[in-house]
């Protein structure tokens, strides 16, 4: 665990357990490697809500689109967000859209640094 908040001290909570599962078992360079390009790639959920608070007074599904749910992006655009009620339940689900995100990005990674 140690070893996740020197490469990575930014995560909170499942995503902090997550990785450092991922990188506790590399080599201390792949792990360098690793955390350099996932911290560039990954979402960060406080950037997400305040996407969704603009989604809620501005342009709706900015949000969306800012984690690859293109289709619900457009959906939410020309809705307005489902009339609103899906906008806010997304800003409730804030950290678990952003937590789906950054897996799949972990995974992803995880092939690539392994290759």
């Amino acid at each position: 665990m140690k070893k996740i908040f020197e490469l990575l001290p930014e995560l909170e909570g499942d995503e902090s357990q997550y990785i450092s599962h991922i990188i506790e078992e590399m080599p201390d360079e792949k792990a360098k490697i690793f955390s350099t390009i996932y911290r560039s790639r990954r979402r960060d959920p406080v950037l997400l809500l305040v996407l969704s608070l603009i989604g809620l007074f501005g342009v709706a599904g900015i949000h969306r689109f800012f984690i690859g749910h293109i289709g619900m992006g457009i959906l939410y655009f020309f809705t307005l967000g489902l009339c609103f009620i899906g906008t806010i339940v997304d800003m409730i689900n804030y950290k678990n859209f952003a937590f789906e995100y950054n897996r799949k990005v972990a995974q992803e990674l995880l092939k690539e640094v392994n290759l």
